[in-house]
């Protein structure tokens, strides 16, 4: 099974477990998201990449100007540890990981949750590659991923046991949506997707097909 039908399992697993009105309210906020225009100014194909500087999950500061200089970089940008999707997608980024390594890139995650959050992340999925904290959604701002969830979803994320001021470290409520860049050694950005519904995700074999692509 793939990575997106292992996704649609979860969300056939929400659409018989929730109310019908709680699912409701979770598709008309994606809906809107999506017409809001907000992916049509996130950073694409062609455009350069900005740099970041941030710390990792134990705290030390990882420059993407340092980890550039080995090569492709692969970023993943994820919305936290609470969410199933992102922990399906970064089990998924794990096991091909040392594929990505051995085809010439490096992988990072970012999340806009604090340190603690992403220790416990990297621990649970056993992850080699370096897992960013983004506090504010710094970062992700400048990458065109940042909004704001909706009223509808707070008292949703709230009966389902989500603290995103907790994880976050903020009351903003400020997300990234799931977005995943391939980035050259020069830091031009060679591939892009970015999507607003938070359900799809890249296949990390059409990353190796990215990598391998940029390696010819």
């Amino acid at each position: 099974m793939n990575l997106n039908a292992e996704l649609k399992a979860v969300t056939e697993n929400v659409r018989q477990q929730a109310p019908t009105e709680v699912f409701s309210s979770m598709e008309k906020a994606n809906t809107n998201l999506a017409a809001s225009g907000l992916i049509n100014k996130a950073l694409k194909r062609g455009s350069r990449m900005p740099d970041f500087d941030l710390p990792d999950a134990t705290g030390k500061m990882v420059k993407s100007s340092d980890l550039r200089k080995h090569g492709l970089l692969l970023v993943s940008f994820y919305r936290g540890e609470w969410c199933p999707y992102c922990n399906l997608e970064l089990k998924a980024l794990q096991e091909r990981h040392a594929e990505i390594v051995a085809a010439g890139a490096t992988l990072v995650a970012i999340s806009p949750q604090i340190p603690d959050y992403s220790l416990t992340t990297q621990q649970k999925h056993d992850l080699k590659f370096p897992v960013l904290s983004d506090l504010g959604n710094k970062v992700a701002r400048r990458f065109g991923l940042v909004f704001t969830l909706d009223e509808s979803l707070k008292p949703i994320y709230q009966a389902f046991g989500i603290d995103l001021k907790a994880h976050n470290g903020d009351e903003s409520f400020e997300l990234p949506v799931p977005a995943t860049y391939l980035v050259a050694k020069d830091g031009s950005v060679l591939e892009a997707f970015v999507n607003s519904d938070y359900r799809g995700r890249l296949e990390p074999e059409t990353a190796l097909a990215w990598i391998e692509k940029a390696g010819r």
